[in-house]
């Protein structure tokens, strides 16, 4: 599907997922994660086997909890802990690591952001605060001030619908929502919430496993969206 398999609307919402999407941060969350979980509970890799790519932070340490064989009666109050721990360590570890903002990723946000009938958010398992500490990091956090996080769902379309509902509370209804990601949960997320599913290939899947997961658009790199968006 290209431009013009879109359709021809006035108002458009754009979800973008972080890592592996607008950037790649070497993987300095994964980092930060894993020493809070030692720092708190002595464990080393206590997230070994569990898939981090394209789920929410809050399903991640879930599954962690569970892993270690924790009371699952205190998981909420030890997932206040954890943020904690986390939030200390996630700073250190971006300076710490090498990444980058992925091809395309700024000149979409400008052209995105001079377009008066387009709204763009952020539909990015990770928690609210964490994915704006990447963001800042890297000089994108000004594109964003909305947007589904991971800290209140396991579930990945959850988290899309709470994005979405966040972006009418603040713009109002939008004709099309187009969800943008690497991975095959970002284009699950998106057929779950009867979004428009791009998948971008700079990150954890191929164009196969995209395509086969149902993306109505698999590219490269975001250096063609627009084009294929029809905004160019």
């Amino acid at each position: 599907m290209d431009s013009r398999g879109l359709p021809s609307v006035t108002r458009r919402l754009y979800l973008f997922d972080i890592d592996g999407t607008l950037i790649n941060s070497g993987g300095a969350g994964s980092s930060a994660m894993r020493g809070a979980f030692t720092a708190l509970w002595r464990l080393q890799d206590g997230f070994k086997g569990i898939e981090f790519a394209g789920r929410t932070d809050r399903a991640i340490i879930r599954d962690g909890h569970v892993a270690a064989g924790f009371d699952t009666a205190a998981f909420l109050g030890d997932l206040q802990r954890f943020k904690r721990a986390y939030f200390r360590r996630l700073p250190f570890s971006l300076q710490t690591t090498v990444g980058t903002v992925l091809p395309g990723v700024v000149p979409l946000l400008r052209r995105l952001g001079e377009d008066p009938d387009a709204t763009v958010g952020l539909g990015t398992g990770n928690f609210r605060r964490g994915a704006f500490m990447k963001l800042r990091h890297y000089g994108l956090d000004g594109y964003f001030s909305l947007g589904g996080f991971g800290d209140r769902s396991e579930d990945r379309a959850s988290m899309i619908a709470d994005g979405i509902r966040a972006a009418t509370r603040a713009a109002g209804r939008h004709d099309t929502v187009i969800v943008i990601g690497d991975t095959i949960h970002d284009i699950a997320a998106a057929r779950a919430n009867n979004a428009v599913a791009i998948g971008v290939t700079t990150g954890s899947a191929g164009e196969a496993s995209l395509s086969a997961a149902g993306a109505d658009i698999v590219l490269p790199t975001l250096e063609s969206a627009a084009k294929h968006l029809g905004l160019s």
